[in-house]
This record gives structure tokens, C-alpha cells and sequence, in this order.
């Protein structure tokens, strides 16, 4: 599935959530379902910096492609790792690099209303996938 079709997909699912308690819940419980990473995964190196709880991300590369697991120990940022996981696991590197991943969270209803805290942390796990597919792209 390409970024664009993923992203279409989470825009209709969110439009139907009336306000942002509906939209807190529905990320709370799709962060459930994330697979947790191995212990050998939660490095430093995976560590991903500027985040005010504890997370971790694998990036893989593979057939001009990126997939991608993390992890974090606060329930919110589970859910945001799990739009995350769905909007850029299978994307071409160029889509993951160009891709605007902010006004898509903006359309949702989720980005605006996250803390500064939280909105410093997923602009480092956003900043982290396009760094690291774009140094897949360079090589």
C-alpha cells in the first residue's frame, strides 16, 4: 500500500470521531497492538531523542522501501507509533521522505492537540524516518 492510500485510510478513519476524547481513545487502543521490540532493540542507537517519554525505533530498508517498528512506554505515544507504523511501513523511500506527515496529522484532529512535549517527540520520530530514508536514497 502506498503512503498515500495508508494515509487516505487513517483520514477516513478518523473522520469519524466527533472530538478529541474520541480521537485520545482510538490512538490510546490502536498503540495497543504494537508488537513490542526485542530487549537487544532498545539501544541508544534506536533511542529516538526529544521525545519526553521513552522511545525506541527500528528502521528497516529493503527493495527501495522502508518498514518500521517502535516502541515507548507511554500509552499515547504507542497509539501515534502505530499511525506511524501503518502510514510508512511498505512506503518507497522517496514517498517517506517527501511526505507531509504533519498536515495529515493536522487533518486528523491529533496534532494540535497534543502537548508541546508530545509534538516535540513525534516531530523527532518524523525527523528520524525521513533521515534515515533519505540516507537509504543517498547510498
Amino acid at each position: 500500500m502506498s503512503i498515500q492510500d495508508a494515509a487516505a485510510d487513517i483520514r477516513e478513519e478518523f473522520s469519524w470521531l466527533d472530538d478529541w476524547e474520541a480521537r485520545y481513545a482510538h490512538i490510546i487502543d490502536l498503540g495497543k497492538n504494537n508488537t513490542p521490540l526485542e530487549a537487544a532493540e532498545r539501544t541508544e542507537e534506536t533511542r529516538v531523542r526529544g521525545c519526553a517519554s521513552q522511545v525506541w525505533m527500528v528502521t528497516d530498508i529493503s527493495d527501495g522501501q522502508i518498514s518500521l517498528r517502535a516502541e515507548s512506554d507511554a500509552m499515547i505515544v504507542s497509539g501515534l507509533i502505530a499511525l506511524l507504523v501503518r502510514l510508512y511501513s511498505g512506503a518507497a523511500l522517496k514517498d517517506a521522505v517527501e511526505f507531509d506527515a504533519e498536515n495529515l496529522l493536522d487533518d486528523i484532529g491529533v496534532k494540535g492537540a497534543l502537548t508541546a512535549q508530545r509534538s516535540n517527540g513525534l516531530a523527532s520520530m518524523l525527523a528520524r524516518i525521513r533521515r534515515d530514508a533519505g540516507a537509504a536514497l543517498a547510498s
